[in-house]
């Protein structure tokens, strides 16, 4: 299910569908986040993470950084893939905050396929995603 949850996001940032996020993808989706860095950045950003040197962000590159980091790093990450799905703003994941970021992703799922994505890993019942209730579905 980990695998999952990062091949959402390399999807969401992976515009053209190649399995690979490219600088100019990197620039686009963020800008569409509200930030906003140069295409040099967004390069150097890429040439960071890129370890077979293709220019390009993989699955597998995604999800070897996010394994190699430190246990904070992999929490901030974490908290800033949330914030992503907590479009609202309430510090949880709602149906119709997951039913809007898989559209960004390109995928159209109803409240009530939302509803029971979120029932699987929802702990207490409360119909909502916590963050805690994200690390765990992440892990």
């Amino acid at each position: 299910m980990k695998n999952a949850g990062f091949e959402h996001v390399l999807r969401y940032f992976d515009e053209d569908g190649d399995g690979k996020v490219s600088p100019a993808e990197l620039r686009q989706r963020l800008r569409i986040m509200g930030e906003e860095i140069l295409l040099k950045e967004a390069e150097m950003a890429i040439e960071a993470m890129d370890s077979d040197g293709d220019g390009y962000l993989s699955l597998e590159e995604l999800i070897a950084l996010m394994e190699e980091g430190g246990e904070e790093q992999k929490l901030k990450d974490l908290r800033e893939a949330f914030e992503m799905y907590d479009s609202e703003k309430c510090g949880f994941i709602t149906p119709k905050s997951l039913k809007r970021m898989l559209k960004k992703m390109g995928e159209s799922k109803s409240i009530d396929e939302c509803k029971a994505m979120i029932k699987h890993f929802d702990l207490d019942g409360d119909g909502l995603l916590s963050f805690d209730e994200f690390i765990t579905m992440m892990q």
